[in-house]
């Protein structure tokens, strides 16, 4: 499974959640679906975006995880 680190990438950059809600233009709905993982598609000009404003490669955004159905 595959899950994004926006969070975790705030915190090392000392930037709020509301600071990255009010540069993505987005509802606050799915903004805050994004953010938490529970979204099932993004668009990629949001992971674009993503990119551009926290200032790392768009393969930085995401983590491997392992699936609880796999162990």
């Amino acid at each position: 499974m595959v899950r994004l680190r926006i969070l975790e990438i705030l915190e090392e950059q000392n930037h709020t959640k509301y600071w990255l809600f009010k540069q993505m233009d987005l509802s606050y709905q799915n903004f805050n679906r994004m953010v938490l993982n529970q979204t099932k598609s993004i668009r990629f000009e949001n992971l674009d975006k993503l990119s551009d404003l926290l200032g790392c490669p768009v393969g930085e955004l995401f983590e491997k995880t392992c699936n609880s159905n796999e162990e």
